[in-house]
């Protein structure tokens, strides 16, 4: 193993100590992650001479698609695979030791919204619900059984039943999560009207072609009425990723302290910016240890001078993805 305990990894907090990680996971998956490794000899580049963060090269998330992008020998847990319209081609994130995405999930919940089990956690979404392999419905399944309340739970398209249940976690004035796709949680604001301020109400970004989509502004907008609530939260996670990022307000994300945004220019993917310049996102995931923590999204984004970013949406060929993917 890389690292003897996920410590290593989960307990970083400064830069240093990222970097020294980072450049350690760099030097495990360019010798062991095969497709990584002939991406980076493509690329005429000798890891030996990789030094700092700004020079590793990002895999292309594309890769995800048509390669079983992995740097062990241990055999396959889970297959979580994303979601797309018919005739899309999915991609597959091929997780060995699936602890490492529990561990990561639950540190960084920890981390935004203190201990879960304070928590009614609420899932109103249908399309990950529909099929296999979505790690998103892995991780609120999970929530769901750490939260240890039995109020807690999936709802499809029982609107009337997720109204009931709002109103009871009000009136009990239970801490509450509601976490829901973007078109799930409009089609519930049009027939349900509520007026929860306490709620925390979580998007998860996606369309899934089921609505026209809108800017952030318009959309938080529309969301902040139908419940009553001051803020909209987001996540920004994907398949291809075993972290998320998280937003409170505003559409600006904070990573936990094993994840890193970084921009790069859009016509020259080996150029890093900075400056608070658009560009296209590559994410630094360091809980990807067994797979490939470098990856270069078809995202576009900024990133701040403090680390957070804002997704400010996607490439024009970009397919349509399940993640946060708003166009700011």
């Amino acid at each position: 193993m890389i690292f003897r305990d996920k410590r290593e990894i989960f307990s970083i907090t400064n830069d240093k100590e990222f970097a020294a990680a980072a450049l350690r996971v760099f030097q495990h998956q360019a010798g062991h992650c095969r497709v990584y490794h002939e991406f980076i000899s493509g690329l005429k580049i000798n890891p030996a001479n990789i030094s700092s963060v700004d020079q590793i090269p990002f895999l292309p998330i594309e890769f995800f698609k048509t390669h079983q992008v992995i740097s062990t020998t241990h055999p396959v847990q889970v297959t979580f695979t994303s979601s797309g319209t018919t005739g899309v081609v999915t991609s597959s994130h091929y997780v060995t030791d699936v602890s490492w995405y529990e561990e990561s999930f639950h540190r960084a919940f920890e981390l935004f919204y203190g201990d879960i089990k304070t928590y009614t956690i609420l899932a109103l979404l249908p399309s990950y619900l529909e099929r296999e392999g979505s790690s998103l419905i892995y991780m609120a399944n999970d929530l769901i059984k750490q939260s240890d309340n039995p109020d807690s739970g999936f709802f499809l398209y029982n609107h009337d039943e997720l109204e009931k249940q709002l109103i009871k976690q009000q009136q009990a004035k239970k801490p509450t999560l509601l976490i829901g796709v973007t078109f799930a949680l409009l089609d519930f604001i049009e027939q349900h009207r509520i007026n929860f301020p306490e709620l925390i109400v979580m998007e998860t970004g996606g369309m899934k072609g089921r609505r026209k989509e809108m800017i952030r502004e318009e959309l938080h907008d529309s969301l902040c009425k139908g419940f009553g609530v001051d803020a909209i939260h987001s996540e920004y996670g994907m398949t291809e990723l075993l972290s998320q990022a998280y937003s409170k307000g505003n559409g600006i994300f904070n990573c936990p302290p094993w994840m890193r945004i970084i921009t790069r220019d859009t016509n020259d993917p080996m150029s890093i910016l900075t400056d608070n310049k658009a560009g296209g996102i590559n994410v630094i995931d360091l809980a990807n240890v067994n797979s490939c923590s470098f990856i270069a999204t078809q995202d576009l984004g900024k990133v701040y001078a403090d680390g957070s970013f804002e997704v400010l949406g996607r490439f024009d060929n970009a397919d349509i993805r399940g993640c946060n993917l708003l166009i700011a």
